[in-house]
């Protein structure tokens, strides 16, 4: 099992800031696309990929990084600094 969770927009467009999913994907993309599949507000909330950006473990990755032994995946908006 592999534990999600989601910050900002994408917890409220999704309604829940985490669950958990069963998943054979092998990237980050891959995981991605397996969420997109779940729900219309999952497929919404991740249809503009420019817009998020994830972190495995809480280390920020890019979306072809293995899930190897990962044990949480995050997915946020790009921060900005101020």
């Amino acid at each position: 099992m592999l534990e999600l969770r989601y910050f900002a927009w994408l917890r409220e467009r999704i309604g829940t800031g985490q669950e958990q999913i069963d998943t054979k994907a092998e990237t980050v993309a891959e995981l991605i696309e397996e969420i997109k599949a779940l729900s219309e507000a999952h497929a919404f909330a991740f249809s503009d990929l420019t817009a998020i950006r994830a972190a495995v473990d809480q280390e920020l990755v890019e979306f072809d990084t293995p899930l190897t032994q990962a044990r949480e995946v995050a997915f946020f908006p790009p921060m900005t600094g101020g």
